[in-house]
């Protein structure tokens, strides 16, 4: 069985490093993107199993980027993850509302980030 594959769209350099290491640790594979837009171009180009998505995004915003996703056939069933420090009432909503399948607060343990990959990728 081939490893499943989460584009990580996180602007921060050192979290991007963080978490991605925690994603090969799990056993995934991991590719990132740094902007909203690239998220966009990465999730039709390689049509990832799940995208764990930053919302506050230089330009384009996680939420739009989020929004755009869902318009595309090629790529509205792909689940999304919201990771974000906004952890204000009603930001899990917001995420929501925009197409995310799930929520996670940052900053987020190994434990919850496994968790919540499993949970959405329905595996045991």
């Amino acid at each position: 069985m081939s490893k499943k594959r989460i584009l990580l769209v996180e602007d921060n350099p050192a979290t991007v490093d963080v978490v991605q290491k925690e994603l090969e640790f799990l056993g995934y594979d991991a590719i990132t993107a740094d902007t909203g837009d690239k998220a966009v171009q990465m999730a039709e180009t390689h049509l990832p199993d799940l995208i764990i998505m930053d919302i506050s995004l230089p330009g384009m915003d996680g939420l739009q980027a989020t929004a755009l996703i869902r318009k595309n056939p090629k790529t509205q069933l792909i689940p999304v993850l919201a990771a974000t420090a906004r952890a204000l009432p009603g930001d899990r909503e917001k995420c929501m509302q925009s197409g995310c399948t799930d929520y996670i607060a940052k900053p987020f343990t190994h434990r919850e980030l496994g968790a919540a990959l499993k949970k959405i990728l329905k595996e045991d």
